[in-house]
């Protein structure tokens, strides 16, 4: 976390832990805002690899899942990054600000991803660097977020995944998305001065909350997260990417392109991403396996993808799950003693069966 925005947080009451923001005074059973609030969000658990250079969108056109050519100033999207086999390495939002392309990801995944995609620069002429603390992140949600955002900031993005640029007379301006949600969310990147200036704005009408909140919203709105314990456990179908625009079937070829265009065209698919609650004594983890009593000893039922404390009570999770298990049977945590999971419906519908 940048140390001038860590020490701007603690002094307006952050607790943190291991570099990111826990909570702000609250008890940590407490720390999870109801889904009626107003809450305001640090967002340095995330990070941000920026791609600059005047072949940063062709050479990521060729590493990524998503189609760049959709990625314009006014619009981002979600995306994956693969292995030649076709499996996650990394989920992430994009976005543009002036020639700069941002991808956003889990902290603990910039490096990683960095070391890979710089294997295939070759002779592009695209720097790769970790921007994480030279952007600094808020997120804002709840039902009156865009009311209350639109009286700071003159006007909000109405569209999701709409981005507006909000100029300023002191900087070149902060960059505003419009995220999907179950409640309006946004998330706004700018320089450290302009976002002390927001945070303290926005402290008297939105509560300050830790990243745990954030990460609900994602969930709830079923937006998947590739962690390190998660790394190449998913192809991205199975993280229901191609029902959110993070997957281009017309692009042309990326790394681990044909394995995904297969599963499409060919392959029936078995697993897809499923929004659950359970309660569980121990806190769930991504990667946990799933278990069904109609799977076989050899066959795994799925994995979480991600979870989070749910304000209700239990957890909301992601799972990657067997269709016929999810929708015929029924899943359960770990092995068949574990708590069972309760499907709710996500926020987008499912492509027909075949």
């Amino acid at each position: 976390m940048n140390i001038e925005w860590s020490a701007f947080l603690q002094q307006a009451g952050a607790v943190l832990t291991a570099g990111r923001v826990s909570h702000f005074g609250q008890l940590a059973s407490k720390s999870c805002v109801t889904l009626a609030d107003d809450f305001c969000c640090d967002l340095s658990h995330l990070g941000l690899i920026r791609v600059s250079g005047s072949d940063n969108a062709h050479f990521l056109q060729g590493q990524i899942t998503c189609d760049i050519r959709q990625i314009t100033p006014e619009h981002s999207q979600i995306g994956a990054y693969c292995s030649p086999k076709g499996r996650a390495l990394a989920s992430f939002r994009l976005f543009r600000r002036n020639e700069d392309l941002y991808l956003e990801l889990p902290r603990e995944l910039v490096e990683p991803t960095l070391e890979r995609l710089r294997r295939y620069l070759l002779r592009a002429k695209t720097t790769l660097e970790d921007a994480s603390d030279t952007l600094i992140g808020i997120g804002i949600a709840g039902p009156n977020a865009a009311t209350r955002l639109s009286e700071i900031l003159g006007k909000v993005p109405t569209a999701v995944n709409e981005i507006m640029q909000i100029a300023t007379a002191e900087s070149v301006g902060s960059t505003l998305i419009r995220l999907p949600s179950p409640t309006p969310r946004f998330e706004l990147r700018g320089s450290i001065q302009d976002m002390q200036l927001l945070w303290e704005a926005l402290e008297s009408t939105f509560t300050p909350v830790g990243a745990e909140s954030w990460r609900l919203m994602d969930i709830l709105a079923g937006i998947p997260t590739i962690y390190l314990q998660t790394v190449e456990a998913f192809v991205p179908q199975m993280l229901n990417l191609q029902l959110l625009e993070g997957i281009s079937f017309q692009k042309g070829c990326y790394t681990g392109q044909e394995v995904v265009a297969r599963t499409h065209y060919l392959g029936k698919l078995k697993r897809r991403m499923y929004l659950a609650r359970t309660d569980s004594m121990a806190p769930p983890r991504p990667g946990d396996p799933l278990f069904s009593p109609q799977t076989d000893a050899s066959q795994s039922a799925g994995r979480l993808v991600d979870t989070a404390r749910h304000p209700d009570g239990g957890y909301a999770v992601l799972a990657a799950a067997l269709i016929e298990c999810a929708e015929h049977g029924s899943l359960q945590l770990g092995d068949a003693s574990g708590p069972t999971l309760q499907l709710e419906s996500l926020p987008y519908a499912f492509e027909p069966s075949a």
